[in-house]
């Protein structure tokens, strides 16, 4: 980075960047633009206020317990952004949803990028030549190209012209924002590829995907045999009549019910009722097989 008229040199660090940033501004808008661009800063969760303007006013709370529950889990991984209105209060430009839930996880302090007044045109050119760096790894290139849209208003067509990607690739990277939490950071910590990513996004059965998500990190598969699995998925899938009129599971919930009946030393049945629907059934013969149940179900735990 380069160096500010004064005494701050950018690079140093977001919160001395904050500390001085009425002076930093006057001096180098530009540079304090492209350094808050590129910087998450953890601020307080009540110096956020929602933005007035703000047409989105109800909240699924089922959606936001979940979330609030994978923020305890993993984080926030997707930051808020705010606008700086002074030293102490920022006001939301997306993430409410984030927000209240990361309040309901019991949250002090969250993750934002700061924008501040008038940098507009700034902002853009910033995230564009953010988006050029080699070290940024996929989740990151998501959540820059999402910001492009949510911030920027930018269709995919015009950030394809600016970014020199085609729409595709930028469509199948905001894709990845979609993906279970879990997923994403597995993403983040390369434990997964991109290749991995892609194939998971296009199955809709959450249940399925985090399953299909540890068979590949457990048994360290292949995009290609990650693919295979869920072709054979959705041709069974596919065959409605067939399952329909036969007690015929998927291969890929067999080998679950097998696996549950084989660990719970029972019959176990899995049974189907729609995407992502369905229940379990465990049978006992009697009090103390089902306290034997008890036992190694809470051995688990």
């Amino acid at each position: 980075m380069s160096k500010k008229k004064g005494n701050f040199e950018l690079g140093k660090g977001i919160r001395a960047l904050l500390n001085n940033i009425d002076e930093e501004i006057k001096d180098n808008p530009e540079e304090v633009v492209r350094e808050l661009s590129s910087s998450v800063a953890m601020i307080p969760v009540a110096a956020v206020e929602v933005n007035p303007f703000q047409p989105r006013k109800d909240f699924d709370d089922d959606a936001l317990s979940e979330l609030s529950d994978s923020i305890k889990t993993y984080g926030l991984i997707q930051p808020i952004t705010v606008r700086r209105l002074n030293d102490r209060q920022y006001q939301l430009i997306s993430g409410e949803r984030r927000t209240r839930a990361a309040r309901l996880a019991g949250l002090t302090e969250i993750p934002a990028y700061i924008r501040i007044a008038d940098d507009q045109g700034m902002l853009e050119m910033a995230l564009v030549e953010n988006i050029q760096r080699e070290d940024l790894n996929a989740i990151e290139i998501a959540i820059t190209y999402q910001r492009l849209v949510d911030e920027c208003n930018i269709t995919h067509e015009s950030m394809s012209d600016r970014v020199g990607k085609k729409r595709s690739t930028i469509t199948n990277y905001l894709r990845l924002l979609k993906l279970n939490p879990e997923i994403q950071q597995a993403i983040k910590l390369n434990r997964i590829s991109m290749g991995h990513a892609r194939a998971l996004v296009g199955v809709n059965d959450i249940a399925l995907q985090l399953m299909l998500f540890r068979q590949i990190t457990k048994e360290e598969l292949s995009v290609r045999a990650v693919e295979d699995l869920i072709r054979k998925y959705n041709e069974q899938k596919g065959n409605k009549s067939k399952l329909k009129n036969s007690n015929a599971l998927p291969d890929i919930y067999r080998n679950i019910q097998d696996e549950l009946s084989h660990k719970l030393g029972t019959k176990v049945n899995l049974k189907l009722k729609g995407s992502g629907v369905g229940e379990i059934l465990i049978k006992f013969a009697s009090d103390n097989e089902l306290n034997r149940l008890l036992d190694v179900i809470d051995g688990d735990n």
